[in-house]
C-alpha cells in the first residue's frame, strides 16, 4: 500500500508543483571576463541581471520579467560613468528617464511612450532647469527657454 501511495505522490507532486527551473548563470567573454550574470527561470532570464564590457566595467544593470527588459534600469558608459537611467515596462522605455552628458554639468530628464520620446524634456546645467521642450512620437514639437512661456503655452503640465 505505501509504495503506490508514494507513487501517487510523486505524480501528483509533479503535476501541480511548480516547475520552475531557477539557475543563476554567469556568462564570459572569449578573454574569460564576465559578460553577464543573472538568473534563468525556464530558460528565460527573469530578476535582476548586469552587463559588463570586454573590460570588465559594469554597462548596465536592472531586472528582467520573462527574459523582457521590466523595472528600473542603469546604463554606463566605458568609463562606468552613468549616463542615463529609467523605466522599462515589457521591454519597452516607459515613464521618464534621466540622460547625463559626462564630463558636463548638463543633464536631462525625458518622458517616454512605447520606446518613443513622447511628452516633456527638461534640460538641466548644474541643476538648474535651462529649457524645456516637447515631444510626439520621438518629434520634437516645442521648446521654451522661459519658465513663464513654458507656464503660458503649458498651462497644466506637471511634473
Amino acid at each position: 500500500m505505501s509504495i503506490y501511495l508514494f507513487f501517487a505522490l510523486s505524480i501528483f507532486t509533479n503535476i501541480y508543483a511548480p516547475s520552475d527551473n531557477k539557475q543563476y548563470i554567469k556568462n564570459y567573454y572569449e578573454n574569460g571576463i564576465i559578460k553577464s550574470e543573472g538568473w534563468l527561470v525556464n530558460n528565460y532570464k527573469s530578476g535582476y541581471w548586469k552587463f559588463y564590457t570586454q573590460n570588465a566595467n559594469l554597462s548596465s544593470k536592472g531586472p528582467f520579467k520573462n527574459n523582457k527588459k521590466n523595472g528600473y534600469w542603469y546604463f554606463f558608459d566605458e568609463g562606468a560613468n552613468l549616463k542615463k537611467e529609467g523605466h522599462f515596462v515589457n521591454g519597452s522605455a516607459e515613464n521618464w528617464w534621466i540622460f547625463y552628458e559626462i564630463g558636463t554639468p548638463y543633464k536631462s530628464k525625458i518622458q517616454f511612450e512605447s520606446n518613443k520620446k513622447n511628452g516633456y524634456a527638461l534640460c538641466y546645467k548644474n541643476n538648474n532647469l535651462i529649457r524645456a521642450e516637447k515631444y510626439k512620437n520621438d518629434l520634437k514639437t516645442g521648446t521654451w527657454t522661459s519658465i513663464s512661456a513654458f507656464k503660458q503655452d503649458n498651462p497644466d503640465a506637471s511634473f
